[in-house]
């Protein structure tokens, strides 16, 4: 109740209602004024605050669904701007959809158009290269069927000559073709695998024509029968002859692999090096006289060989036989300095050998060392005695 009362005096207030906002007030204070009123102003009062409650509750119902009615409206104007607002953004986003469809249509296009340029720009430059190609290959076959033709027409030539000359000069005329056989080796070891077969192929083009055979008769087919055998036995004598001269040429090439080989051993022998050093693929290795000096060796593959074969050992033997010498020569000329005698005698003399003449010369020389040592006997003896003594 009191909690109800609180909304009405606030609803008073907003409303105006100054009256009942002040009888609330006194109730919820507690400011019992009744205690000095009679029965019947306590009556009377009694009756106001009930039907002031009464009115209160109408208002407050009143109150309520005008603001729920207010709250209803809110929302639905909500709702509505709402739905407007959702009906534009889906109008705005099938514009845009619309929109980005045409735009691909429009770029399907533009690369339609672009990829048949393509493709017909590539196919101008195939065209273009293969016309170029064929151009360069009719160029290159008729030069190499004009070479053909003067090839063969200098064969002919050659072999008339050599016909006409006699065995003699056919025989100089090989031995002066030696040379020419090596360039005309290496010529052809310079074309690649697609030349010699297109060489061959007009070559074979020119030499081979084809056979019409119609409108022939018995006679005629003999005759080309004889001519085809002779054609045939011509070439098997050109194949013969162009593999002797294959064969020679291999020769040649042996031969001159092996002189280079034996140059190099003979260079190499003189640099110093292994005989074999010069005849591998790669150069040799530049060989220092040690790890601890930066300079090349010059000593031989001999000199190397002997010193690892023991002639380290061979010099120091000949080093210490030097020095020994050299020492020997040096003592032999020092003075000899003979032992003293001992009671007469010399050390290490035997019974029975005769005086050699050196001990009578040095005779009386040899007094004073032993009175030496016959004082220094006497003195070690008195200092013996000493010690004894102090003992």
């Amino acid at each position: 109740e009191r909690t109800w009362s609180k909304i009405s005096v606030a609803w008073g207030i907003q409303g105006g209602t100054h009256a009942i906002l002040a009888t609330h007030e006194s109730c919820l204070t507690g400011t019992a004024t009744t205690t000095d009123m009679s029965d019947e102003e306590y009556y009377e009062e009694e009756e106001v605050s009930n039907t002031s409650k009464k009115g209160d509750g109408n208002f407050l119902k009143a109150r309520q669904e005008a603001k729920k009615g207010e709250l209803d409206e809110q929302l639905r104007e909500y709702i509505n701007e709402w739905r407007k607002q959702r009906a534009k953004e889906e109008e705005e986003l099938k514009r845009l959809k619309e929109k980005q469809a045409k735009r691909k249509e429009i770029r399907a296009e533009q690369e339609k158009k672009l990829a048949q340029q393509k493709k017909e720009e590539e196919e101008r430059l195939r065209k273009e290269e293969a016309e170029k190609k064929a151009k360069e290959a009719e160029e290159k076959r008729k030069r190499l069927e004009e070479a053909e033709k003067k090839r063969q027409a200098m064969m002919q030539a050659q072999k008339e000559k050599q016909q006409a000359g006699g065995p003699g000069k056919g025989g100089q005329k090989k031995t002066d073709g030696g040379m020419s056989n090596v360039q005309d080796a290496r010529r052809e070891m310079t074309k690649t695998k697609e030349q010699l077969e297109e060489e061959k192929k007009i070559s074979l083009s020119i030499r081979i024509k084809p056979l019409e055979l119609d409108g022939m008769d018995t006679d005629t087919l003999k005759s080309k029968a004889n001519e085809l055998w002779e054609t045939i036995v011509r070439l098997e004598t050109e194949k013969y002859d162009l593999e002797e001269r294959q064969r020679r040429q291999d020769y040649d090439l042996k031969e001159l692999k092996e002189r280079q080989r034996q140059q190099n051993k003979q260079k190499a022998i003189k640099l110093g090096l292994d005989p074999e050093a010069l005849t591998g693929k790669y150069p040799p290795k530049i060989r220092m006289y040690s790890k601890y000096e930066r300079r090349t060796d010059t000593r031989t593959y001999e000199d190397r060989r002997k010193l690892y074969e023991g002639g380290w050992e061979i010099l120091y033997c000949e080093i210490l036989e030097k020095d020994w010498k050299e020492k020997f020569e040096d003592w032999n000329k020092k003075s000899r300095a003979k032992l003293p005698k001992w009671f007469g005698e010399r050390p290490g003399k035997k019974p029975g050998d005769p005086e050699s003449p050196d001990d009578e010369d040095e005779g009386p020389a040899e007094a004073p060392p032993e009175e030496e040592e016959e004082e220094e006997e006497e003195e070690e003896d008195e200092e013996e005695e000493e010690e004894e003594e102090e003992e």
